[in-house]
């Protein structure tokens, strides 16, 4: 039987997602805000703490992804492309700047299923954002001075956050904005008596190989996170804003590093 992923066949094309490497490509929205520092901290795992200097500082990033393995899987767009939402939340790993991922949505299972291996939580969710096209007119705005762009995500019947930016200027420094992104690996056993004594607990670093930023902005951000049943997004909800960003974003995965 072949395959990287379940379902294993036996020629190998059944899998959900193929081995590495994975490129992506892609258009980001983004909000940065401060949540309760208190509230920040309950979501952070052992082996994190929260970074003193920004003190609940996250960011809330909207994804129009584009994605390939070795075969131009990007031919195929209702595989290779999809919509993703998630937060990062500034941390200290061993006094080491990080971002901690506790919340993610996406709307594809191939997605979610290359996430799970890297320690992304990924669920099912339905995301949007406003999109910028070359044509111009009426319907799209544009990367520039003025330009507003929107975006949503909601899940099993429930919007669970909206946000709008507003572009002022280009941004002079994007790598400032990404840290380096740590998640936690983690599958449990089903045995009667160990379902506390998972059969992979780590905490990993994702690396993200060949990385570009494209054409970043930044403005003015708003955002809600919403009361949801089944969901705690909504306990981070910002206390105060900072600023509102979109870019182009590509990278390629192939491994991450452990950190346990």
């Amino acid at each position: 039987m072949r395959g990287y992923t379940l379902p294993l066949s036996p020629r190998g094309t059944a899998n959900i997602a193929s081995a590495p490497p994975w490129h992506y490509a892609g258009e980001v929205v983004a909000a940065e805000f401060w949540a309760d520092a208190d509230a920040a901290t309950a979501v952070l795992p052992d082996g994190l703490s929260l970074d003193p200097k920004s003190n609940g500082r996250t960011v809330a990033l909207f994804f129009d992804w584009q994605f390939s393995g070795e075969h131009d899987e990007y031919l195929e767009p209702a595989r290779s492309q999809y919509r993703e939402f998630f937060l990062l939340v500034d941390a200290i790993w061993q006094e080491t700047p990080v971002s901690w991922c506790p919340y993610i949505y996406v709307d594809n299972d191939a997605a979610m299923a290359r996430g799970w291996v890297q320690g992304f939580p990924k669920k099912l969710g339905a995301i949007h954002q406003t999109r910028a096209f070359s044509s111009g007119g009426p319907a799209t705005p544009q990367v520039a001075k003025g330009g507003r762009f929107g975006a949503s995500v909601s899940a099993v019947g429930h919007r669970l956050a909206n946000a709008v930016i507003t572009l002022e200027k280009p941004l002079e420094n994007p790598s400032a904005m990404l840290r380096p992104t740590v998640n936690l690996r983690h599958f449990p056993q089903l045995a009667i008596g160990q379902y506390d004594k998972p059969a992979v607990h780590e905490l990993v670093m994702a690396v993200f190989e060949n990385q570009q930023i494209a054409d970043p902005w930044v403005g003015t951000a708003e955002l809600e996170l919403l009361e949801a049943p089944g969901e705690e997004l909504a306990d981070l909800k910002p206390i105060r804003m900072g600023s509102g960003m979109r870019f182009g974003l590509s990278y390629t995965v192939t491994q991450i590093r452990n950190l346990s």
